[in-house]
Formats: structure tokens, C-alpha cells, sequence
């Protein structure tokens, strides 16, 4: 006999969604991130407080996208996918994390609306490619390359920073930190390498006090009886223990019949100590730094020797500095032949507020140098480093794909308006979801808008007519809340970043609309605890 119960494959535990139910779980956790984020976007975006259960970490301030979805918990999955292309934008880019997520979310919007018009979902990707091809050749055909002109070159770079920075906390002082960024990248010299900028956060003045300085800046101190000064330094960069010049009596079991047979055993400790930087010594350095702690026996010897000695470089700074001097990091020092030092012209100490700071001076990479901001709180610090970092990684990619765009919405209604005139012209259902893309495309310059407080609907209006016209330069001049042209008002930006948002957010949103079932594994079960009380 033939049961008419549904058959389960699943563990018990395990759930399953399907068809229209699945599709309807992923709209709605994607839209809600992309809801969540919106607010963000523009130079008049609103910042978002994240507090963290852990008391330890304090609280956050940011309206950097990929920081507030990083930092938010998501159990939906298809919310999980607008995190994840907020993450690698940020990787690839460094900017348009808002952007990219907001774009995706209002594509799965549109794309709701086609589903209940009974459009099946790939006759909507189909839609959805096109017009992203067509997207991505109008914005390449609308870029500017003036990268044979070094001084319009660099106003594009200035620009861009300061597009960069105008949504971020920095826009008071945004052309200080444009000029900051902009030096910062320019001393690379077309290298990319980020890790040669460093930037040191410090409590205290204004951000308006945040400067360059040429070279590499290390948050430590010297040793006790050593040099402070030291000029055509040779330095030694090292990750090993310099801690055993005692016995660590909780951490061992020594049976011994006297007192003084530990004794005994703390001068062996000692002697092996010695042996180990005599070992150091014979590399001919000047400076010696490590990783690890010095601890007060083996400072002493250094301090005799004449050696400046800096304890405790975290492994990022070590890791820097190998990079800047020129040196290797070492751990074993027995063949002194075989390691290479690095090299700089002068270590010094410098104050920078309360703080004492060694400076090195003619470091080997000469592209090296480091940002010091400024600031009253450590929020204001934290959010000033994650806007620097991100007009860094911009204006570094522009240096490699040196090709600009406008920005101020210019980009996408131009986008937008060539998606639409294929459209026009293209027969079948596929050209409602090309519409569908075009639309979603003008929602970005309505929420600039709506976020600064001004009429969209008449300013979107006013933009689409100019476009149609052919001003193809026409964007939203958002301080007088009004049409202008972004060429004569300096709103660039980069056109990587562009070309990144259109790509990742129509592929994540084309993924997201393929879903029809949605299954959740069974929770791990707990085995019984049968240990005793």
C-alpha cells in the first residue's frame, strides 16, 4: 500500500524552503541590509553607532559600509551574500562598500516587483546582463585619461580624494587630507604598496593637526642606558625569546636540595643569556630590534655594548620595518654572514603630544612615510583612519587604471540612460527587466538626495532632462541642493571603483535571484555530559 505522508530526507532538525517562499526570504533579508545601509550614502550620510556586547571593546562610529555590515550579525543567507560582495569591494576597491550593497538591494527590489508581473527569474538575468554590459560600455566610453598631463593627473587625484572623503568624517578638513593622501601615494611612485604608508593614531588636538612625516615612525621606547640617538644605524630586526635570564620556578619543577643550587641554575640561565647576544653583537648592529620582550638582563648587556635595543614591535611594525630598512627578520643568529641588516640615516626620538616616538630617518625605501592623525576622541581617531584608508586604496588603484569618471550620481543616471535606449529597442520580456535595472541605477542619486534633506523627486527630474539633452557632465551639486556640472565643480572618482559596483552588485543580486530553495542544516547535537560534578 502506497503512503500518502511526505517523505523526508533530512535529518530531524533540518529545514527546507522552497519555490516561493525561499525566494521571498532571500528579497526580504537582502532588502532589509540595503535598507539598513541606505542612509549612509552621499556626502550628507548619517553615521551609525555599533556597540558590542563585549564591554571590553567599546563602541564604534562609523558610516563606513563594509565596517557596519562586518560588524552586524546576519543569519539570513542572502543577506550574508550583500556582506560578503561589501567585503571584497572593500578588498578590491577600498571604496563603494555603500554603494555596491545599496545598488544590489535595490536590484532585488525591482526584480520583486518582476516576479509577481509572473516574469520567470532567468528571463530577468538575461535582462539583467545586457544591460549590465551595456552599463559598463557607456561609463568606459564616458571615462577620462589624463594620465600623460602629470599636473591634471594630479588635480584628478585631488579630486577623487576629495570625493572620497566629502561622505566620510573628514569632509571639514577634506582638502588637508586630499593633499595628505595624495603625497602619501605619489612617493610610491606607482609601486601600490600600501604597507609603506603607516598611519599612527594619537589622542589629543584637532584633526586639523594631523600631518605627513617622511620616513618610518615606531611606537616604542628605548631601552634604559641606551643611545636615543644613533645616525647610519644598522639594524637587526629579530622575532625570538630574550626572557630566560631567570628561572621561571611556576612554569617548571626543579628538585633541588639547597637555595643555592638555584642559583647555580639562574647563572647558567644568565651565561646562555650572555651567549645569545654576544651571538646578536657579532652581527655588527647598532640597533637591535625585537619582536618579543628584552627582559632587564640582556637590556643591560645591549646598553653596554653601545646597542640601542626597542622591545615588543608588534609583528605588524616588524613586519614594516623589514619592509622600509631593508632588513630580514631573523630568529637564529648563527650565521651573521647570512643576514642582511636593514639600513637608515638617523633614529631619533620625537614627541608627538604627550608621547615619545622613534623616528627613523633615510629609510632604505624611500617611498616609505607615515600619517599621524590627530584627535579628541579614540571614535573620531578609529573612524578618521578607516576614511584615509579608503581614499588611500582609491587613489592607489587610480594610479594603476588611471581612467576617472563623474560622480555626484552623474555616473549611473549616464548608465541608466543608455540601459534605457537599449531597452527601447530591444523586443520581449527582457526589456522589462533592462528598464527594471535603469530604475534601479537612478535610485542611487535619490537616496544622495533624500539623505541631504533635499526634494529628489524634482532634482532626479531635473537630471534625467539634462542627460536626455546630452549634458553628460550633469550631476547633483549636493551643498546648494542642486543640478550642476560635476567637470567645473571637481566631483570625480575613480573609475575602477565604478566599473566595481555595477559588476558585483548585478552579479550578487543575479545570484541571489537563481535561489528557489533554501535548506538549513541540523543543529550538532550535544552528546550527555557524564563527568562528574
Amino acid at each position: 500500500m502506497v503512503s500518502l505522508q511526505p517523505v523526508s530526507i533530512f535529518r530531524p532538525g533540518a529545514e527546507e524552503e522552497k519555490g516561493e517562499t525561499a525566494r521571498l526570504s532571500a528579497f526580504v533579508g537582502a532588502i532589509a541590509i540595503g535598507d539598513l545601509i541606505k542612509s549612509t550614502l552621499g556626502p550628507k550620510g548619517m553615521d551609525k553607532i555599533l556597540q558590542s556586547m563585549d564591554p571590553h571593546k567599546g563602541i564604534q562610529v562609523t558610516n563606513d559600509g563594509a565596517t557596519i555590515l562586518k560588524a552586524i550579525g546576519v543569519d539570513n543567507p542572502a543577506a550574508k551574500v550583500l556582506v560578503d560582495i561589501s567585503k571584497v569591494q572593500d578588498d578590491e576597491v577600498g571604496d563603494g562598500t555603500t554603494s555596491v550593497t545599496v545598488l544590489a538591494c535595490e536590484l532585488l527590489r525591482e526584480a520583486e516587483l518582476l516576479i509577481g508581473q509572473k516574469l520567470h527569474p532567468q528571463t530577468i538575468i538575461a535582462g539583467w546582463r545586457r544591460s549590465s554590459d551595456e552599463a559598463v560600455r557607456a561609463l568606459t566610453a564616458a571615462a577620462v585619461d589624463n594620465s600623460s598631463n602629470p599636473e591634471k593627473f594630479r588635480e584628478d587625484l585631488m579630486n577623487i580624494a576629495r570625493t572620497t572623503l566629502s561622505s566620510k568624517i573628514l569632509t571639514q578638513q577634506k582638502d588637508q587630507f586630499s593633499k595628505l593622501a595624495v603625497d602619501a601615494v605619489m612617493r610610491l611612485k606607482g609601486s601600490c604598496n600600501l604597507e609603506a604608508i603607516q598611519i599612527i593614531k594619537k589622542l589629543g588636538g584637532r584633526l586639523s593637526d594631523s600631518y605627513l612625516d617622511e620616513g618610518f615612525l615606531l611606537d616604542k621606547k628605548v631601552g634604559v642606558n641606551q643611545p636615543k640617538r644613533i645616525e647610519k644605524a644598522r639594524i637587526l630586526i629579530a622575532n625570538t625569546a630574550m626572557d630566560a635570564d631567570k628561572i621561571k620556578v611556576f612554569g617548571s619543577r626543579v628538585k633541588v636540595d639547597s637555595v643555592a643550587k638555584v642559583a647555580e641554575l639562574e647563572l647558567a640561565e644568565k651565561e646562555k643569556m650572555k651567549e645569545k647576544v654576544n651571538k646578536i653583537l657579532k652581527h655588527n648592529c647598532t640597533v637591535f630590534i625585537n619582536r618579543q620582550l628584552i627582559y632587564n638582563y640582556p637590556e643591560q648587556l645591549f646598553a653596554d655594548a653601545g646597542v640601542m635595543a626597542i622591545e615588543h614591535a608588534d609583528f605588524e611594525g616588524v613586519e614594516r620595518l623589514a619592509l622600509v630598512t631593508g632588513g630580514e627578520i631573523v630568529s637564529t643568529f648563527d650565521n651573521p654572514e647570512k643576514v642582511k641588516l636593514g639600513y637608515c640615516d638617523l633614529i631619533e626620538e620625537v614627541m608627538i603630544g604627550e608621547d615619545v616616538l622613534l623616528k627613523f630617518s633615510g629609510v632604505a625605501l624611500g617611498e616609505a612615510c607615515t600619517i599621524v592623525l590627530r584627535g579628541a576622541t579614540q571614535q573620531i581617531l578609529d573612524e578618521a583612519e578607516r576614511s584615509l584608508h579608503d581614499a588611500l586604496c582609491v587613489l592607489s588603484q587610480t594610479v594603476k587604471e588611471t581612467r576617472i569618471v563623474f560622480g555626484g550620481g552623474c555616473s549611473e543616471m549616464l548608465m541608466a540612460h543608455a540601459v534605457n535606449e537599449l531597452a527601447s529597442k530591444t523586443p520581449g520580456k527582457e526589456a522589462i527587466a533592462m528598464e527594471s535595472f535603469a530604475k534601479a541605477l537612478r535610485q542611487l542619486p535619490i537616496i544622495i538626495a533624500d539623505n541631504a534633506g533635499f526634494d529628489s523627486a524634482e532634482l532626479i527630474s531635473q537630471l534625467r532632462a539634462a542627460h536626455a539633452q546630452g549634458q553628460n557632465k550633469a550631476g547633483l551639486e549636493m551643498n546648494e541642493g542642486q543640478v550642476g556640472d560635476m567637470q567645473k565643480l571637481g566631483i570625480t572618482e575613480s573609475f575602477q571603483v565604478k566599473r566595481q559596483v555595477v559588476l558585483s552588485a548585478s552579479e550578487a543580486a543575479e545570484m541571489i535571484l537563481r535561489v528557489d530553495d533554501i535548506i538549513r542544516a541540523a543543529p550538532r547535537r550535544r552528546g550527555q555530559d557524564n563527568r562528574p560534578c
